[in-house]
């Protein structure tokens, strides 16, 4: 997605970070750069609306949810593996059998 217009921060940056900034989970100086952008882009404005509206429904439909202890440090190693560029093993993803 892209306005079209020419900006200090790209529309494909501002998407693909999206959920960082609505996290809150980059620094300050990034998050500042975002709000300009959305000040600028209303099809980004639009997009950031929409997501920030799904995480919080989401919030309060399945927030309430007991997670297993060990679920959050699964999750966050998974990202990090994401995001240093290594590939995650199939086996890794794939949903585990419950035990009974």
């Amino acid at each position: 997605m892209s306005c079209g217009e020419p900006h200090e921060t790209d529309c494909s940056e501002v998407l693909d970070h999206l959920y960082e900034f609505l996290d809150r989970e980059m620094p300050d100086a990034d998050c500042t750069k975002f709000e300009v952008h959305f000040e600028e882009c209303s099809p980004c404005l639009e997009k950031y609306g929409l997501e920030q509206a799904v995480k919080k429904l989401v919030k309060r439909c399945c927030g309430q949810d007991d997670v297993p202890s060990d679920l959050r440090s699964k999750v966050m190693g998974r990202l990090e593996m994401i995001r240093s560029g290594q590939v995650v093993p199939e086996h890794d993803v794939a949903a585990s059998p419950q035990e009974s």
